[in-house]
């Protein structure tokens, strides 16, 4: 009897390790890698209202990001200026600028599609390249200026810049083609987009020839078509990639983002 308890013991131990470990695989398997913060619910708040302890809230909880927003994308001064704040408050005070405001809060008042697309993405992104840094990602309001903002291991998306092509206020400042392009199902490729570009970047980009820019660029499009597991770009450059990749098939993703010999492209 003593040896059958023993038995039994050891199976019950060894079900329960078991369960235990699929539970906790299925929970990595599932847990958020991401999950987007919501800075602009904290400017709807002082934007519209004044509410003085979102702006608080926003310079503790968000210090880099304040600062960026104010110095470098919607450049009203240095975010030490002592009247920095009535500034701020005053610029998005414009009546075009309510409207995208609130357009904003109404359309992305549930983000949770994008929590679930981003880390799809980016569970897909650490297979194919396992070095890459899972960033932080933040929604904000830019007031119509940068679409993605990318720095100090963060992504910001300017939500203003995402309402749809049909928007009735892009059609004054934006063409066909780029209207195209700002609507929901375009902010997670942007984003990988612009991140990949940050970490992979083209040494001395400015003064490289358009059509190695091109490439580069073309590069990174075909690595986040691949992500995205559809061709959401498509053009000659993306396309001389494809066609090199399928007839290099042992080079690797990283080696491809790496690599600076743009002649094997053959559109040089």
């Amino acid at each position: 009897m003593k040896y059958l308890y023993s038995i039994l013991l050891v199976v019950l131990i060894t079900c329960v390790s078991c369960q235990f470990k699929l539970s906790s695989d299925d929970t990595n398997e599932n847990s958020l890698l991401i999950e987007i913060e919501r800075y602009d619910r904290l400017e709807y708040r002082y934007l519209t209202t004044g509410d003085f302890s979102a702006l608080q809230q926003m310079n503790t909880e968000f210090p880099i990001e304040t600062r960026t927003l104010i110095e470098d994308v919607v450049k009203i001064g240095e975010i030490t200026d002592p009247d920095i704040n009535t500034k701020f408050l005053k610029f998005y005070q414009d009546t075009t600028l309510q409207t995208v405001i609130s357009a904003v809060e109404s359309q992305y008042a549930n983000t949770e599609d994008l929590d679930y697309q981003f880390n799809t993405a980016f569970k897909r992104l650490k297979k194919m390249l396992p070095e890459v840094v899972i960033p932080r990602v933040y929604a904000q309001i830019s007031a119509l200026d940068q679409s993605v903002v990318v720095g100090n291991g963060t992504i910001g998306i300017s939500l203003d810049k995402y309402l749809g092509a049909n928007y009735p206020l892009y059609a004054k400042f934006y063409s066909p083609t780029q209207r195209k392009q700002m609507s929901r199902d375009y902010i997670l490729p942007d984003c990988m987009t612009f991140y990949l570009m940050s970490v992979y970047p083209l040494n001395h980009f400015e003064s490289r020839p358009q059509v190695e820019r091109d490439l580069h660029i073309g590069k990174i499009q075909w690595i986040v078509n691949k992500i995205m597991k559809k061709r959401i770009y498509h053009s000659r450059y993306e396309e001389a990639v494809d066609n090199h990749m399928k007839k290099d098939s042992n080079m690797s993703y990283e080696e491809l983002l790496r690599m600076t010999d743009f002649s094997v492209f053959n559109v040089l």
